[in-house]
């Protein structure tokens, strides 16, 4: 129901919005001698802009399913490899004794639980790509389980929760659009994100914990979650250790090598327990494709949503109307021109991205002897880029692979998770950058 409303909002909203900017365009004169509200002819062309918008995400919808379909068909090839060969149960029962409290809901050591890890695994890696088809390997697991065919159970919600709050360690593309870009120091926001991040996912495990009646402190989730803190803090002291430019080569070395290492070990122990590999591999991957074909409507819908909101240029007035409450209340406002890489982030990575990169470019200034990489609002910008998720094209995605139409209070959690990413990463990024 909510996604409902959010995709009718994007689109009446925007079509407002346009509305005023065209009738703005037409009187501009009096707006400008009465308000100092200054139209151009870009206001005229909004209508044409929104219309190219929805031709243009809808093309990109089926480019991102024909990426996806490829790395689809790849990974849960893998993943059946693991499962044939035991590597997927093994996994799971490792980790079931923390997620039996997390995921009271799911059988104990069921096999949904070694797709989950596989997620969250990849997810801090930042190895988004693998982390995909794990993830909705593991929502068709749980939709095995989902007595409600159409509704969200408990613990998709949380399993989705915890993949918009974007829990990153090594946020590798990050860095590696910073260096392109000319950062003097691209790894310098890798704490930064590290924190924010790690933020907004306690941030919405501690609100579904809320909705779903999880005593964190009874179950000894708390523990577990300071025992993960302590882990994570010392390897973000183990990884500070290293020479700046050593520490990006060092992460992404690490990143790929646990990737590969797993997969070599599914491939073992299923030729060990004498499991024909390829074929199970091309069982794995016939799903994938299935799964990929899925997801197209759901996709299509949402960004094409969201790329007429964009084109309406709400979302400019939006920021340019926080920032001047911002400044009302005396805090400072030199974070407020990154905002549009935090808003544009829960509903879509590339137009986040896009924005990050712009705004790199637009404070590039070799003139007066610095990269635009290397300027605040920059830095912020890549703070915000790698401390929230998508949250909007995951829901879509991953409720779209399993025909979830009710997703109940995903949405609302997931929102939070991602303005708790958003106000720690202005925090720490006054913190370091300032």
């Amino acid at each position: 129901m909510v996604l409902n409303y959010i995709f009718i909002g994007f689109f009446v909203i925007g079509f407002l919005v346009a509305i005023l900017r065209v009738v703005g365009y037409f009187f501009r004169d009096f707006f400008e001698a009465s308000l100092g509200v200054v139209f151009t002819e870009v206001d005229l062309h909004v209508f044409s802009d929104m219309v190219q918008s929805t031709f243009d995400m809808a093309e990109a919808s089926i480019s991102i399913v024909l990426y996806l379909m490829g790395i689809m068909t790849l990974w849960l090839g893998f993943m059946r490899i693991g499962e044939d060969g035991g590597a997927v149960q093994k996994l799971s029962n490792w980790v079931d004794p923390f997620f039996r409290k997390l995921f009271p809901e799911i059988p104990a050591n069921h096999p949904v639980n070694g797709s989950i890890m596989m997620n969250f695994a990849a997810n801090m890696l930042g190895l988004d790509n693998s982390a995909t088809p794990m993830g909705l390997k593991a929502m068709n697991g749980l939709q095995e389980l989902n007595t409600q065919k159409d509704t969200a159970s408990n613990p998709m919600i949380m399993f989705l929760v915890l993949n918009t709050s974007g829990l990153t360690i090594i946020p590798i593309s990050v860095m590696a659009y910073r260096a392109q870009a000319g950062a003097a120091s691209p790894t310098d926001v890798f704490i930064p994100i590290l924190i924010a991040t790690y933020i907004a996912t306690l941030i919405g495990l501690i609100t579904v914990s809320i909705y779903q009646k999880i005593n964190l402190i009874k179950n000894g989730i708390a523990t577990y979650l300071v025992a993960i803190t302590g882990v994570i803090f010392a390897a973000v002291y183990g990884l500070m250790q290293l020479p700046k430019h050593q520490l990006e080569s060092v992460t992404s070395v690490v990143g790929n090598f646990i990737l590969l290492a797993i997969i070599v070990s599914f491939f073992l122990l299923a030729f060990k327990n004498k499991v024909n590999v390829y074929e199970s591999f091309i069982e794995g991957a016939k799903d994938g494709f299935k799964t990929t074909v899925s997801i197209i409507p759901y996709l299509v819908g949402m960004l094409v949503a969201i790329g007429v909101f964009r084109a309406s240029g709400t979302l400019d007035y939006v920021v340019d109307g926080l920032g001047w409450f911002v400044g009302l209340l005396g805090i400072n406002t030199d974070f407020v021109p990154a905002l549009p890489t935090a808003f544009m982030k829960p509903l879509s990575g590339s137009g986040a991205r896009g924005m990050m990169l712009e705004t790199y470019q637009h404070y590039d200034s070799m003139e007066l002897g610095y990269r635009g990489a290397d300027h605040f609002v920059s830095k912020m910008a890549s703070i915000f880029q790698g401390s929230t998720e998508t949250t909007f094209y995951t829901i879509a995605v991953y409720y779209g692979a399993v025909n979830i139409k009710k997703t109940r209070y995903t949405v609302q959690a997931g929102l939070l998770a991602d303005l708790g990413g958003i106000i720690a990463a202005i925090v720490v990024g006054y913190i370091f950058f300032h």
